[in-house]
């Protein structure tokens, strides 16, 4: 009786180590690939993040020491383009407006003076200045979910658009462009390419002093 139960163990090892390995490679291999159009999954997301100071004011504008202190803190934050800087000036004296104004404009950025809402209150005699900076990203890339040579859905890997995607969302200056785009001046490319033209044409001729030709040489020329 042992020796047959014996014979019998070993004759389904190798069944046990097929059955094993078919598993294992399953498990390696992963799904297979689900979307069947070209669009991409892989999409940026923007993310904004809200840097607060409040500077005190008084009743002759923002005084010397708060005005290093706060020149300090754009420093820090390295302020770059798509940057977006404003002052909450619901309570906001006159002259302390012109003088977060100019600071503003020495530092080469425009101030809003509509802050987006933040968490606490304001002190009494101080003005909230606020920084909102956007970050796109690419969540869940690369995705190397699919892993199987099968494709029967005929469809596009789920990393497809990651590469070209994370670039611009890395390269992109602003990346409020990617939300709604940059808004028109109402002038057209037509318009403004043609003032040279106009302006050429609308002038007076040579003959009654108008555009003039000058031609310079060099010694030797």
């Amino acid at each position: 009786m042992t020796k047959i139960e014996t014979k019998l163990t070993r004759s389904w090892r190798p069944v046990a180590f097929a059955m094993a390995a078919t598993m294992g490679l399953s498990g390696c291999i992963g799904g297979v690939p689900t979307n069947r159009s070209l669009y991409s999954e892989n999409q940026p997301v923007v993310s904004h993040t809200n840097y607060v100071f409040d500077v005190q004011t008084s009743a002759s504008g923002i005084p010397a020491s708060e005005e290093r202190r706060l020149t300090d803190w754009f420093e820090a934050l390295d302020l770059g383009y798509g940057d977006k800087v404003a002052v909450d000036g619901s309570s906001l004296g006159i002259a302390a407006r012109d003088d977060l104004v100019a600071i503003a404009s020495r530092e080469g950025f425009i101030l809003g003076m509509s802050a987006p809402v933040t968490e606490g209150a304001t002190a009494p005699g101080a003005a909230r200045v606020v920084v909102t900076r956007a970050v796109a990203t690419v969540p869940n890339c690369p995705n190397w979910s699919a892993q199987s040579d099968a494709n029967p859905n005929n469809a596009t890997s789920p990393g497809y658009g990651c590469s070209v995607n994370s670039n611009m969302a890395a390269m992109i200056a602003d990346p409020e462009d990617l939300l709604r785009g940059q808004r028109g001046s109402g002038e057209t490319v037509v318009m403004s390419s043609t003032k040279a033209i106009d302006a050429y044409r609308a002038s007076t001729p040579t003959g009654g002093g108008g555009n003039t030709v000058t031609q310079t040489a060099s010694d030797g020329k």
